[in-house]
C-alpha cells in the first residue's frame, strides 16, 4: 500500500481498504500514463485521416484525466494517499514506442495500450466486486467508456469484414 492509513470508510476493514487502495493506485498509474500516451499520439499522428484521429483523441484525453481524478479521490476516501508523481508510480508503466507516424500505426499501438489498461481494470474490478461495491461501480463505469473508445480505434482499423488488419 502507498502511504499510511489512519481511517477508511465505514463498513470496510483496514485490510480490504489496503487491497482496494493498492489496486486503485495501479489504475491511477495506468490512467496517468494513458493520458500522456493519448496526448503524445494526438501531437504525432500524421497522414490520411489525420484530422479525424487528432480530433477524436481530445475528448478521450479529457475523459481519462477525469478517471485519474476519480481514482485518486477514491484512494483518499478509503484513507490512502494517491501518488500521481512520476517517482511515485506503482508497478509497470504502459509502453508506447510510436513517435511521429501514420494514423494506422498509432491506432494499432493505442489498441494494444487499451487492451492492457482494460485487462488491469477488469482484474481489479473482480477484486473490488468482492470487497466494495462503490469501487467496483467506479471500475465498471470507467471500463465501459474505455471499451467504447477502443471500439472507435478498432473501427478505424476494421477492413469492413470485421477484421483488424
Amino acid at each position: 500500500m502507498i502511504g499510511s492509513m489512519s481511517y477508511t470508510v465505514p463498513g470496510i476493514s483496514d485490510s480490504d481498504a489496503k487491497a482496494l487502495i493498492d489496486g486503485l493506485q495501479e489504475r491511477l498509474t495506468d490512467f496517468n500514463d494513458l493520458h500522456l500516451i493519448l496526448k503524445h499520439a494526438h501531437w504525432n499522428v500524421v497522414g490520411k485521416n489525420f484530422i479525424a484521429v487528432h480530433e477524436m483523441l481530445d475528448p478521450q484525453i479529457e475523459l481519462v484525466r477525469g478517471f485519474a481524478d476519480e481514482v485518486a479521490e477514491r484512494i483518499s476516501t478509503l484513507g490512502g494517499s494517491p501518488l500521481g508523481t512520476p517517482a511515485g508510480h506503482a508497478g509497470e508503466h504502459l509502453d508506447y514506442d510510436v513517435n511521429k507516424a501514420g494514423v494506422e500505426e498509432h491506432l494499432r499501438a493505442l489498441d494494444a495500450v487499451y487492451t492492457k489498461v482494460l485487462e488491469g481494470l477488469r482484474s481489479e474490478q473482480k477484486t473490488a466486486g468482492e470487497l466494495d461495491a462503490m469501487t467496483e461501480d467506479l471500475y465498471i463505469a470507467e471500463a465501459q467508456e474505455l471499451e467504447k473508445f477502443q471500439w472507435f480505434i478498432r473501427a478505424h482499423l476494421d477492413d469492413g469484414d470485421g477484421n483488424i488488419n
